[in-house]
């Protein structure tokens, strides 16, 4: 699914009109679509709502949605911030039927906004959506700032933002200090950066899409992408009846350390519950024993210390030596950082008989390139088939940025490395950016506070692995590991709630997300 700029909607809406769909059509469609995301979001009981309009296009989507809520039973309410135009269809029809009007401007200590405000269920921002372009004030800003003092106070409010939360950025997610905090932004035909970028994300809430009828073809030439079910079922790996674990690839992971033991647990697991064939743990020989008891699937490499926690040189050969018929290599998750550690995985990765397999790198030897790129430019000695899976503090350290410049401009950032690097870059985090050299861009739908917790990100690394090893494309397999990962996260968080979940909750549930995508194809 295009992710699309404010000016590239507007491109597209005029395209519509060459395509037998005027103005007034997609109007008609995104009112209804909204009606029907909210209804199937609060139910079609009584209900009472309240639809702030502005004067723009957003508003008349307000006024054709407050039509159909109207028809769902729904006690309605239409609060004009702005007299509509005389010749206006859709609010000649809602004077026709029992819909109260509010005329905002007469209502000037907000008297009877409060009212309703404080008995209603549901609230709906239709004032600028995609049409402000300048700082909010005046009444405006009144209004939405009485919403959220009312928020506040009624608890079981529900505010929907069509489209997009009155000012908040379509394109860079910047947010103006009036900017309404949405429960859920219903956004028309197709999601828009702002939406996946912070502050914005955090106005918004849950985003749904709606269909509006737009041919999906005005959009082809558009990237980023946001990731969907659909886009992730047609690329995952096929299961043939006939298949051995050679089928699903192995995986060779290097990982583990004195102090971080675990993250060399979720990280093979994390690649067998995908379905990759054969796991290996290379791992410090002192630590197997440990790891052994618990990690029983897997099979070792033990590798050879000059002292304790620290490998010797003999581990680095024996890694390469052993390596041979593996299809990937996953590097990095809880490694440790001392000099033993420094000097592997500079040779895994940049030595003249480096492993020529396709490789991860993440945690502890992302910190270990992130030395070499600051002594000299490294990316042209790495091999271009590399996934990269840093954190935003990762990828401060890899490029030299301010952790806040960074997540203000996720897409960019992300994009600009990978073409520049020629890695795949996964930037992780609420909307996790996946960017390639060739241009692709793609971006997680899945923000979830439930998954800022030790491990997740090790989990992570070992699906991308796992995908890899069964012979899924490099980028596909970093997107396809960041949708499972984010997607059983979403189902652990329906289950447990946003608070308390550990990594290993995630870890049964990522072959029931993949069976779950699969099975939407046969419904």
């Amino acid at each position: 699914m295009k992710i699309v700029t404010a000016n590239q909607m507007r491109k597209i809406e005029q395209e519509c009109a060459q395509h037998g769909l005027p103005a007034i059509v997609l109007m008609e469609n995104a009112g209804k679509a909204v009606a029907m995301a909210v209804t199937g979001i609060m139910g079609k009981s009584q209900k009472k709502v309240i639809i702030l309009v502005g004067p723009g296009n957003n508003g008349g989507d307000g006024l054709v949605a407050s039509r159909y809520l109207y028809e769902y039973g729904y006690k309605v309410c239409i609060y004009l911030l702005r007299p509509r135009p005389q010749d206006d269809l859709n609010m000649a029809y809602i004077k026709e039927g029992e819909v109260e009007i509010i005329d905002g401007i007469r209502d000037e200590d907000l008297k009877q906004l409060e009212t309703w405000l404080l008995s209603v269920d549901v609230v709906i921002d239709a004032v600028f959506g995609t049409g402000k372009s300048r700082r909010i004030e005046g009444d405006f800003a009144r209004v939405l700032g009485k919403v959220g003092e009312i928020k506040a106070q009624n608890k079981s409010m529900t505010v929907f933002a069509l489209d997009l939360p009155s000012g908040l950025d379509a394109d860079t997610g910047a947010i103006d200090p009036a900017c309404i905090s949405a429960d859920y932004t219903i956004t028309l035909g197709f999601p828009k950066p702002g939406l996946f970028n912070m502050p914005g994300a955090e106005k918004a809430g849950r985003v749904k899409v709606v269909d509006i009828g737009i041919p999906a073809g005005l959009a082809a030439d558009i990237t980023p992408e946001l990731v969907t079910d659909g886009w992730v079922r047609s690329v995952l790996p096929q299961r043939p009846l006939a298949a051995n674990k050679g089928t699903f690839g192995k995986v060779m992971i290097v990982a583990g350390s004195t102090n971080y033991i675990g993250a060399a647990y979720l990280a093979c697991t994390g690649a067998m519950r995908v379905g990759a064939g054969l796991v290996t743990l290379a791992i410090l020989e002192s630590l197997q024993p440990i790891l052994a008891s618990k990690l029983t699937e897997a099979t070792y490499l033990p590798l050879p210390e000059s002292e304790r926690g620290v490998p010797s040189l003999d581990s680095t050969k024996l890694i390469k030596q052993a390596i041979k018929g593996y299809s990937t290599l996953l590097m990095g998750c809880g490694l440790g950082h001392n000099r033993g550690v420094a000097e592997l995985v500079e040779s895994l990765i940049l030595s003249d008989d480096r492993p020529r397999i396709p490789m991860v790198i993440d945690a502890d030897g992302l910190n270990i390139l992130s030395d070499l790129v600051r002594r000299e430019k490294v990316w042209h000695r790495l091999p271009d088939d590399v996934i990269l899976t840093p954190h935003p503090g990762e990828m401060a350290r890899l490029t030299g940025m301010a952790v806040d410049m960074i997540q203000a401009n996720r897409t960019d950032v992300t994009l600009k490395a990978a073409r520049e690097w020629h890695k795949i870059i996964v930037l992780k985090g609420a909307y996790t950016v996946i960017a390639d050299a060739d241009g692709r861009v793609m971006i997680s739908p899945f923000a979830n506070p439930g998954l800022a917790s030790a491990g997740t990100g090790d989990i992570l690394a070992g699906v991308i692995s796992g995908l890899v090893a069964q012979g899924m494309s490099f980028f596909e397999a970093a997107v396809t590991g960041v949708y499972l990962h984010g997607k059983a996260g979403e189902m652990v968080s329906e289950r447990l709630g946003d608070t308390g979940i550990v990594a290993g909750d995630l870890l049964p549930v990522l072959p029931i997300a993949i069976k779950q995508i699969k099975e939407t194809r046969l419904k």
